[in-house]
Protein backbone atom coordinates (compact mmCIF):
# COMPACT_ATOMS: atom_id res chain seq x y z
CA UNK A 1 0.00 0.00 0.00
CA UNK A 2 1.34 3.37 -1.03
CA UNK A 3 1.56 6.12 1.08
CA UNK A 4 1.82 9.00 -1.23
CA UNK A 5 -1.18 11.08 -2.16
CA UNK A 6 -3.09 10.23 -5.14
CA UNK A 7 -4.15 12.55 -7.68
CA UNK A 8 -7.38 14.07 -6.78
CA UNK A 9 -10.80 13.66 -7.89
CA UNK A 10 -11.70 16.48 -10.30
CA UNK A 11 -8.37 18.43 -10.78
CA UNK A 12 -6.29 18.19 -13.60
CA UNK A 13 -3.75 15.28 -13.02
CA UNK A 14 -0.44 15.94 -13.54
CA UNK A 15 2.00 13.81 -15.61
CA UNK A 16 5.25 12.92 -15.30
CA UNK A 17 6.01 15.18 -18.40
CA UNK A 18 4.40 18.54 -16.58
CA UNK A 19 6.42 17.78 -13.40
CA UNK A 20 9.47 17.48 -15.41
CA UNK A 21 8.48 20.60 -17.14
CA UNK A 22 7.17 22.74 -14.18
CA UNK A 23 11.48 21.11 -12.93
CA UNK A 24 12.63 22.92 -15.84
CA UNK A 25 10.99 26.42 -15.41
CA UNK A 26 12.24 26.20 -11.60
CA UNK A 27 15.85 25.49 -12.99
CA UNK A 28 15.26 21.93 -10.57
CA UNK A 29 16.98 18.56 -11.00
CA UNK A 30 14.87 15.66 -10.76
CA UNK A 31 15.38 12.28 -10.53
CA UNK A 32 13.12 10.03 -12.42
CA UNK A 33 11.98 8.42 -9.48
CA UNK A 34 11.01 12.55 -7.66
CA UNK A 35 9.19 12.51 -10.90
CA UNK A 36 6.76 10.22 -9.85
CA UNK A 37 6.44 11.14 -6.40
CA UNK A 38 5.93 14.69 -7.31
CA UNK A 39 3.15 14.21 -9.38
CA UNK A 40 1.13 13.02 -6.70
CA UNK A 41 2.04 15.47 -4.08
CA UNK A 42 1.50 18.28 -6.19
CA UNK A 43 -2.15 16.74 -7.75
CA UNK A 44 -2.84 16.88 -3.65
CA UNK A 45 -2.45 20.11 -3.41
CA UNK A 46 -4.42 21.03 -6.31
CA UNK A 47 -7.01 19.12 -5.18
CA UNK A 48 -6.91 20.74 -1.60
CA UNK A 49 -7.13 24.26 -3.80
CA UNK A 50 -10.13 23.24 -5.26
CA UNK A 51 -12.07 22.15 -2.42
CA UNK A 52 -11.01 25.68 -0.77
CA UNK A 53 -12.22 26.94 -4.32
CA UNK A 54 -15.22 24.86 -3.98
CA UNK A 55 -16.56 26.38 -0.49
CA UNK A 56 -19.43 29.18 -0.29
CA UNK A 57 -18.34 32.10 0.80
CA UNK A 58 -20.53 34.47 -1.50
CA UNK A 59 -22.08 35.83 1.85
CA UNK A 60 -18.32 36.49 3.60
CA UNK A 61 -17.19 39.99 3.98
CA UNK A 62 -13.61 40.06 3.00
CA UNK A 63 -11.44 41.13 5.18
CA UNK A 64 -7.26 41.95 5.49
CA UNK A 65 -7.19 40.32 9.09
CA UNK A 66 -9.12 37.77 11.27
CA UNK A 67 -9.18 40.44 14.08
CA UNK A 68 -9.55 44.15 14.34
CA UNK A 69 -6.58 46.08 14.29
CA UNK A 70 -6.08 49.10 16.26
CA UNK A 71 -3.13 51.94 15.94
CA UNK A 72 -0.84 50.99 18.79
CA UNK A 73 1.68 54.28 18.24
CA UNK A 74 1.62 56.91 20.35
CA UNK A 75 1.27 60.36 18.70
CA UNK A 76 4.22 62.49 18.13
CA UNK A 77 5.19 64.97 20.77
CA UNK A 78 7.76 67.98 19.82
CA UNK A 79 10.47 67.67 22.91
CA UNK A 80 13.83 69.58 23.21
CA UNK A 81 17.11 67.24 22.27
CA UNK A 82 20.24 67.35 23.45
CA UNK A 83 22.64 70.34 23.38
CA UNK A 84 24.76 69.46 19.91
CA UNK A 85 28.07 69.46 22.24
CA UNK A 86 26.87 67.32 24.38
CA UNK A 87 26.16 64.70 22.53
CA UNK A 88 29.71 64.99 20.24
CA UNK A 89 31.10 65.13 23.20
CA UNK A 90 29.96 61.12 23.87
CA UNK A 91 31.00 60.19 20.46
CA UNK A 92 34.30 58.52 19.38
CA UNK A 93 35.39 61.09 16.70
CA UNK A 94 34.07 64.70 16.12
CA UNK A 95 34.90 66.89 13.80
CA UNK A 96 33.54 70.74 12.84
CA UNK A 97 30.22 69.84 14.86
CA UNK A 98 29.66 66.49 13.15
CA UNK A 99 30.00 62.71 14.05
CA UNK A 100 33.43 61.91 12.74
CA UNK A 101 33.29 57.98 11.27
CA UNK A 102 35.87 55.72 9.32
CA UNK A 103 35.60 56.18 5.49
CA UNK A 104 33.99 52.72 4.00
CA UNK A 105 33.88 53.77 -0.32
CA UNK A 106 36.84 55.27 -1.98
CA UNK A 107 35.90 58.61 -2.45
CA UNK A 108 37.27 61.03 -4.55
CA UNK A 109 38.88 64.22 -1.93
Amino acid sequence: MSTEPTPARGAPALGRQDIAHLARLARLAVTDEELDRFAGQLGAVLDAVAQVQRADAGDVVPTTHAVPLTNVLRTDVVTPSLPRDVVLAGAPAADEDRFRVPRILGEEE
